[in-house]
């Protein structure tokens, strides 16, 4: 947590002001397998981390997205708490498609989130949440931007050789919906895994607005146009011509 403040104390002194960090960003990367002992690792809406990002996000005047091991009642969730510039929570986004494959054993963890997608309205803009595997389901992205998301943040938590998948997947997404995404990527080597880093961000157009960075911790800083935003969506109306009457067979088996 010490080190998360003081690179987000740098990513505010350069002008950011919408501060996401990589998902379950506090902890080591648990789910590698299940353990009964780390459940007691998760945290709570109204415990200390939180309290000390909502105090952060009014000092800094930023919007923090927090992606945490959340318990909520008797479940416990991959989240990511929106903390809004005055500090209270603008809203939570629980993962909704938990893997259950070798050192991503997610499921022994995690109940998979039921609230669907919401876009979260900030000081800072419409923002959405797709955790990790969230991004490998197209539906997910059109859902946010129908609801009038701008930025997508993709908080994840990949190793080994699968960047150019996430990147050609986040850049598919942010073309076909006219998105920004900012994908935030784990960094460092974690006894069985090596988190690779390589954060980047894309414009609705699929250019790198940012990054993508190395492999060590750091800042990636993406500057956000909402008006070219607008014009690449009057340029490319793929939301006009969307023909939802026939697109009812995704809902068969």
């Amino acid at each position: 947590m010490e080190k998360a403040l003081r690179i987000m104390d740098m990513a505010v002194q350069e002008g950011a002001r919408i501060i996401c960090f990589q998902e379950l960003f506090n902890l080591p990367w648990l789910p590698k397998d299940g353990n009964e002992k780390a459940m007691s690792l998760a945290d709570e809406l109204g415990g200390p981390t939180v309290q000390v990002l909502k105090d952060k996000a009014r000092d800094a005047k930023a919007v923090i997205l927090a992606p945490l091991f959340l318990r909520e009642n008797e479940a416990c969730y991959n989240a990511c708490v929106i903390i809004d510039v005055d500090g209270e929570v603008a809203g939570i986004y629980r993962k909704i498609h938990v893997p259950d494959i070798p050192l991503w054993e997610e499921k022994f963890y995690f109940r998979a989130g039921e609230q669907g997608f919401p876009v979260f309205e900030t000081s800072q803009g419409r923002i959405a949440v797709q955790i990790s595997w969230d991004n490998l389901y197209p539906e997910g992205t059109r859902i946010l931007a129908l609801k009038g998301a701008d930025i997508v943040f993709a908080p994840t938590a990949c190793a080994f050789k699968s960047q150019h998948i996430w990147q050609s997947v986040i850049t598919g997404n942010a073309i076909a919906n006219s998105l920004y995404i900012m994908r935030v990527n784990r960094v460092g080597h974690e006894e069985v895994q090596d988190f690779y880093g390589m954060s980047f961000c894309v414009n609705p157009e699929g250019e790198l607005a940012g990054g993508p960075t190395g492999q060590g911790d750091g800042v990636l800083l993406a500057e956000v146009d909402l008006d070219y935003q607008r014009e690449v969506r009057r340029e490319w109306p793929i939301m006009k011509e969307r023909r939802p009457d026939l697109y009812g067979e995704i809902l068969s088996k």
